[in-house]
């Protein structure tokens, strides 16, 4: 297995535990993203991600329907992981956003990092909580700061929110990405 698809594995298991976690009526419920609820954050995950390897010209399939986000969660993963496996297509250098890169390092640096921070913001629309491993805080901290100031930009993360002086760690990563935790509401 690949590095990045072994990333996937690895970010794949805790988001999809949050999305098997969730009732029928949570997914309706507002999430941390302004305007959109557990289920739109559901749908943006599988519709970058698409969007992504569509643009590689990897077929990604039919879009599965996310009115049922626990199956359309394990169909879309399913495929992401079949497409991943390819080594050839992860070690495929493209121009991106950034500059020359891989399809596997674009993978990993923004839609793994991707797959993290909306597992906490899908968990928060039910009023559960995440606990992040350190490998998970630093990847997070890691792709927030290589995004330099385009992580503001429209659609990536809303500005900063302060977090206090004493706050854990991942008060502090998720503040910067323009998320509070009950830790920084107190």
């Amino acid at each position: 297995m690949n590095t990045t698809a072994l990333r996937h594995a690895e970010a794949d298991k805790p988001l999809t535990d949050v999305i098997s976690s969730l009732r029928d009526a949570e997914w309706d419920a507002p999430s941390p993203c302004e305007g959109w609820t557990a289920r739109d954050v559901l749908a943006h995950i599988i519709d970058t991600q698409r969007e992504f390897f569509d643009g590689r010209g990897v077929e990604t399939g039919e879009r599965p329907d996310t009115g049922r986000p626990a199956e359309a969660w394990q169909v879309h993963t399913a495929r992401i992981a079949e497409i991943l496996a390819d080594d050839a297509l992860v070690s495929t250098t493209y121009d991106g956003y950034f500059g020359p890169t891989t399809v596997g390092a674009t993978f990993e640096q923004f839609y793994i990092w991707d797959m993290l921070v909306h597992r906490w913001d899908i968990a928060r629309s039910a009023g559960a909580d995440v606990v992040f491993s350190d490998a998970e805080l630093d990847r997070m901290e890691a792709g927030a700061d290589s995004f330099g100031d385009a992580l503001y930009m429209d659609g990536v993360c809303a500005p900063a929110v302060d977090a206090p002086d004493d706050a854990d760690r991942t008060t502090r990563i998720l503040a910067k990405m323009g998320r509070r935790t009950a830790a920084a509401l107190r």
